[in-house]
């Protein structure tokens, strides 16, 4: 059993003064004799006492308002459904504290919706943000108003350089592309061509999905075993219909094409096409552990799955907005989180 912590009325005790006289010389106000206050100071350090700060900000009924910046979750794009579970259980385990969350969503089809979604959560005057930056350019405006606010930000699913972010928890997502790679390798044959598939409407803006790409890529630089094309689309319009126009294109032209890799979270549109023509000889992987992604890995279609955790990235977020903005204590910069390879064989398991 480990010994009990000391509290304020032992240090008193040992001092022989009041609780009132050590409780004035911990937190450094009014009057104490000098030699009074040296022989409590003494005490403290061969005690080792450290106050009971959580204790100290629940008497202080001081109130903290953190807002969230998370794309809009669809039918569609159901992984962002998980985010406000992980924030919601956060809040609900700082129950006893002044801890209020706003949630803010944006359309992820749009720069100009999440632009002036950032004009609605500046207006809400919040304490803390918790902000997904899925538009590279838009988030960088942003995080630069909220620092000049002296508002500390927290980014999941992704973080921009060179900003003065508080912490980031999520993937290494270059890494995790790089994990794509290898796994990706070890069921392609050498000469087949694997084809990378990013479905967004502005690539170039959507920064965590060219960071993705880029290590995916880069695996094949030195190491793999594969040495077939590697055939990069961008596929604008997630409609069915638009999806079938372009891979039809780029099968018909690439016709040894031998595995796909995509992008993001809506590896379901790809292994629907695939279905649909009967192509099940190509092996596909992506990311989210979506309801339509694990329909088509248990059906065999989709070979791999990358799980990001995002509940956890969220629930960790709003903790160390909180630890920050009550206790003053400065997080890890950086909290990369396990990169979750999912199978047919192991999905319940993450479910």
């Amino acid at each position: 059993m480990s010994p009990r912590k000391t509290r304020i009325k032992d240090i008193a005790r040992m001092a022989g003064v009041s609780i009132g006289t050590v409780d004035r010389v911990i937190h450094n106000r009014g009057e104490v004799a000098e030699k009074t206050k040296k022989k409590i100071l003494q005490i403290l350090k061969e005690t080792n006492y450290s106050p009971n700060v959580l204790a100290q900000v629940l008497k202080s009924k001081k109130s903290y308002h953190i807002v969230s910046l998370l794309p809009e979750p669809t039918e569609a794009n159901s992984f962002w459904k998980k985010h406000p579970i992980g924030m919601e259980r956060a809040i609900d385990e700082l129950d006893p504290f002044p801890l209020a969350l706003t949630q803010v969503t944006f359309d992820l089809q749009s720069e100009e919706d999440f632009q002036n979604k950032t004009a609605t959560v500046i207006n809400l005057k919040p304490d803390g943000v918790i902000l997904a930056p899925i538009f590279k350019s838009e988030s960088i405006a942003f995080c630069k108003h909220l620092s000049k606010d002296k508002i500390p930000y927290v980014f999941i699913d992704g973080f921009i350089e060179n900003t003065d972010f508080l912490a980031y928890i999520g993937e290494n997502i270059f890494q995790s592309g790089r994990v794509a790679g290898q796994l990706l390798d070890m069921v392609t044959d050498e000469k087949k061509d694997i084809l990378v598939v990013n479905i967004a409407r502005n690539i170039q803006n959507v920064h965590h999905l060219n960071n993705r790409t880029l290590g995916f890529l880069s695996f094949f630089e030195n190491t793999a075993v594969n040495k077939g094309k590697k055939i990069n689309i961008t596929i604008s319009d997630p409609s069915s219909k638009t999806i079938r126009t372009d891979m039809d294109k780029v099968i018909e032209e690439n016709p040894g094409i031998g595995s796909i890799f995509i992008s993001g979270s809506k590896s379901y549109l790809i292994a629907l096409y695939l279905e649909e023509i009967g192509l099940k000889s190509i092996n596909l992987i992506g990311y989210d552990l979506l309801d339509l992604n694990v329909k088509y890995l248990k059906l065999g279609i989709t070979r791999f799955l990358i799980g990001q955790r995002p509940e956890e990235q969220s629930y960790k977020g709003i903790k160390k907005l909180f630890e920050y903005l009550s206790l003053n204590k400065i997080p890890d910069k950086i909290e990369y989180l396990p990169v979750d390879i999912v199978t047919s064989e192991n999905v319940d398991f993450f479910l």
